[in-house]
């Protein structure tokens, strides 16, 4: 599978993002704080995305009676020159769910894929002309 970025000619540094039949924007923050997705919030946004589908895929599986989940990601990135990037993941899960389970869910959350890619595996980047 291949994932397209491409300038948006429209605007300076806006670039659209296309993932199978998916499309969206991707640019730098504005001045104002506004702006599309940065590179940095959808790398942060995959970790929240995995979560939260691994815990639903998990609870689902075990018949735990979730109604919903949120998982909310806080970035400290005022280390990553430094080699050190900070995430900090919460999950919202409602549902009537014993303590017990509320452990396995959290305990799962944090071996989702997109975690253990992050933090256990070394990834090798190669880069070309197409």
């Amino acid at each position: 599978m291949s994932i397209s970025v491409r300038r948006d000619s429209t605007t300076g540094t806006r670039h659209t993002v296309r993932i199978r039949n998916e499309a969206f924007a991707a640019d730098v923050t504005q001045p104002d704080g506004q702006g599309a997705a940065t590179p940095h919030d959808l790398y942060d946004a995959s970790l929240a995305a995995c979560k939260a589908l691994t815990v639903m895929l998990y609870a689902q599986r075990k018949n735990m009676p979730i109604e919903d989940i949120e998982v909310l990601v806080d970035r400290d990135d005022s280390a990553e020159r430094k080699g050190v990037y900070r995430l900090k993941t919460s999950l919202r899960v409602t549902g009537a769910l014993d303590e017990t389970q509320r452990a396995e869910l959290l305990r799962v959350a944090a071996k989702c894929p997109v975690h253990k890619l992050m933090t256990e595996v070394t990834t090798e980047i190669e880069t070309g002309w197409a």
